[in-house]
Parts: C-alpha cells; structure tokens; sequence
C-alpha cells in the first residue's frame, strides 16, 4: 500500500482516486472549492456527455492536440469501460446522435454522484495545494555495461529524475506527506468551478514545460445581425468555417445565437479549428442541408404560390423560425413589403442562396474562462504516457485538462480525462516508496 494525495476532486481526479483505491492505496484527495466535481455538473448542458460510445481509433481521430499520447491510456480504459462503469454504479445511460453518451435521467448530478461512490473510500480534504515538497533522489549507481564501450563513440548516460515528489504544503499551510501525487487541477476554463490554473504554476516551477494555454471549444462573437436572433437554437443545420476561401470546418447539427455572436455544439468544434486572426474567417450556415439548391427552390415556389396575394414578411412562416426571417429578407434584398406575385425569379434565387448559405462574419473568440475546454497545458513530452507519471520528477503524475490535450465535443473531452485519471491511479507502485 502506498499513502497517495490527488489534488483537484475533478472527472479526473475522482476517477484516479477510485483506480487507486482500488489497487489498495491510502487516497487523500485535496479540494480547494467546497463542493467536488464542479465542472461536471456545467458539461453537457447540465446533462453530462460521459463519452462518445466509438471505437479507440476513431476516437483518436476527434483529439485535436497529441492524439499518439493517448493510445496508451485510452487502450485500457476506452468509451466502453467507461459506460461499463458507469452503468455498474447505477447510471443508466443513453446513446443520443453522434454516439454521444448520456445519463437517461439528463441530469449531470447523477454521474457526480456516482463518481463520488466510485471513490468513497478516499479522503477528501478541503484545502489547496500551494506547493508540492520535494526531496533530493541519491543518483543511481552505474552498472558494468554488458559489452565494453567504445572509448571513441561512448554511449550518452541517460539521467533520470533528480528529484521526488513527497508531498504537499496546502493553501492553510498543512503538510499532506505522500508516496506518490497527483495533479489533476484542471484548465482555466469555466474559473468559477474551481479551474483557477494554479497546476500550470505549480508544474512549471518544478521544470515542466507549459504549452500557452488558449480557449478550445468556446462561442465566438460575430457581427451584430447575431444579437437580433439572441435565443435562437437551430438544429440540424449545415456549418462551414472559412478562412479566406480555405474551409477549414464542416460539420451539421446544432448551434445557439447569443447576444454577443453565436454558441452551440457546431460553432464550439469549429472553434478549435480558428486561426490566431479570427476577424478573418467567416461562417457560413445552411438552414436548409436537407434539401439541395434545386429542391428548395422547388419549395419557394409552392410557398409563394400558397401565399400569392400576402406581403413577401408573411410568406416563410412554413419554411424559417421567426426571429430568423426578418434578418434573411434583409439580406435577399426583396422589400419586404413587396407581394408575392411580384417577386421576380433572379430574386427568388437569392433568397435561395441567402437560405444556404447565411453568412456571419467572425470578430473573436471569447475569453478561455468562457470557454468549455482549455487547450495547452502540460507538454506530453515530459509525461510517461502508459504511467502519466513526470519525467522530470519521480513521484509526480498528471490527469486530465492538466495536460495538453484537447478535443472536440462529443464526450471525447471527459473520455480523456477518465482514461488518464485511471491510467494514473492504476499505475501508482503497490510497494511504498518512503518509510
């Protein structure tokens, strides 16, 4: 048995302190917020996407950020042991459109609290970790080589770590001594769940190499035509990101109009894939993907034939939500006042082509604390990607937003935490490594 100390009560965290109980360790998790798990209850929309119920490597395939780190961790605990976990704790879960993994009841607090079973046996300590303690490792004595070396061409000496981790001194100034620690702290997103950043600072005193953090699935902000349609949800529409003429998104589904621009599961996967100079690239919406050019010009012309003496304004009831219309009679150019039977083909078309392909200028990403994931962190470099144990410090282990890894929605976020949480509390040495 080995005394381990988790900081952060996270997905992660939690997950790692349940594999380590589990391998017969003494678990201690700190927690600087007075509630655990947090930012479970905000993901999904309040409902919780556990996973995405696919296999390993087309999982691989939606990790945006180091997807090779991940064939370790995600082979012993994919999608499936997740949602075998899960159910095994009394969540009865549900597979929505792009295999996106839900509890059935939609509440994010029921997989929290099953998390919270899955680690009751460990500790949780209400404190922060200011810094981790450290101790000196004796160097490791040189074995006679098996073959003599060539003195011309002597092999380089690999150096381990010189120093392990031991411990930590919490924010109230108590000491938690510990075999072997976890920092499961999170990003900087979503700050008032307890993502303050502070493992960034603490990793990158100890020598760890900290990628820039940036926002990675956030809302964007857009032209002014968005604030119009605040509240609109549209689903099962078609979304292109452009930079210039390059498409560098495409993908259906849903998105949100907001006050300051747009949100949404569509506009939150494209907005991984933004350049540095958003105000460069642009959106382009089809309202209507279910139906080719020709076939919604088709269904014009019924419409207006059906309202043939009425004011254009009074004639895409049928076909548009309503907050939508009066902004894409604007851009058709057609007065809205005008009859029907008095629209002319070449402007029946560009209301065609206003229909699928809406357009909506880009301006900004909102800031990382809006934003549902943090990319950067950690650079996998320096972690063991079977063990998630440091390189550079003995003792040390990292799961979770943490490191630089990132991907898109869809579950495949959480997913990375679990698999790492649990590759980390699995890989934890039975044998103590202090006296």
């Amino acid at each position: 048995m080995a005394k381990v100390l988790i900081v952060g009560a996270g997905a992660a965290g939690l997950m790692a302190a349940g594999a380590a109980v589990r391998q017969g360790h003494q678990v201690t998790v700190l927690e600087h917020m007075d509630k655990p798990g947090q930012k479970i209850l905000v993901t999904g929309k309040g409902r919780c996407n556990v996973t995405n119920d696919c296999p390993a490597e087309e999982f691989l395939r939606h990790v945006r950020t180091n997807p090779r780190f991940l064939y370790s961790s995600l082979g012993a605990f994919p999608p499936a042991k997740t949602m075998e976990l899960f159910e095994g704790l009394g969540v009865e879960l549900k597979v929505e459109r792009g295999r996106r993994v839900f509890p059935v009841s939609d509440k994010a607090e029921e997989i929290r609290q099953a998390l919270l079973r899955y680690a009751q046996d460990a500790e949780i300590v209400y404190d922060g970790a200011k810094k981790l303690l450290l101790e000196e490792l004796p160097p490791e004595p040189e074995a006679a080589p098996a073959v003599p070396e060539n003195p011309r061409h002597p092999k380089k000496k690999k150096a381990g770590p010189a120093l392990r981790c031991v411990g930590v001194r919490g924010t109230s100034g108590k000491e938690y001594r510990a075999d072997a620690v976890l920092v499961a702290t999170g990003g900087v997103s979503y700050p008032t769940t307890g993502s303050t950043g502070d493992g960034y600072r603490i990793a990158s005193k100890l020598g760890h190499t900290i990628v820039p953090t940036r926002a990675s699935l956030v809302p964007l902000e857009a032209e002014t035509d968005c604030a119009r349609m605040q509240g609109l949800s549209l689903r099962n529409v078609g979304l292109t990101l452009f930079c210039g003429d390059k498409v560098l998104y495409r993908e259906q589904g849903e998105m949100l109009f907001t006050h300051f621009g747009v949100s949404g599961p569509l506009v939150l996967s494209a907005s991984a894939h933004l350049p540095e100079k958003v105000s460069s690239c642009r959106l382009e919406i089809d309202l209507k993907p279910g139906l080719t050019a020709e076939k919604l010009d088709e269904r014009l012309l019924r419409d207006f034939s059906e309202n043939i003496n009425r004011d254009f304004t009074n004639a895409l009831d049928a076909l548009l939500p309503q907050k939508l219309i009066p902004v894409v009679i604007e851009r058709s150019g057609i007065p809205a006042r005008l009859k029907v039977n008095s629209i002319r083909r070449e402007q029946r078309l560009a209301l065609r082509d206003t229909i699928k392909r809406f357009t909506i200028r880009l301006i900004a990403r909102r800031p990382v604390e809006e934003a549902i994931v943090t990319a950067g962190g950690v650079d996998v470099r320096e972690v063991n990607p079977r063990t998630m144990e440091s390189k550079i410090v003995s003792g040390l282990y990292f799961a979770g937003e943490i490191l630089d890894l990132d991907a898109c929605t869809g579950g495949y976020n959480l997913q990375i935490a679990w698999s790492t949480g649990y590759a980390a509390g699995r890989a934890i040495p039975e044998k103590e490594i202090t006296e």
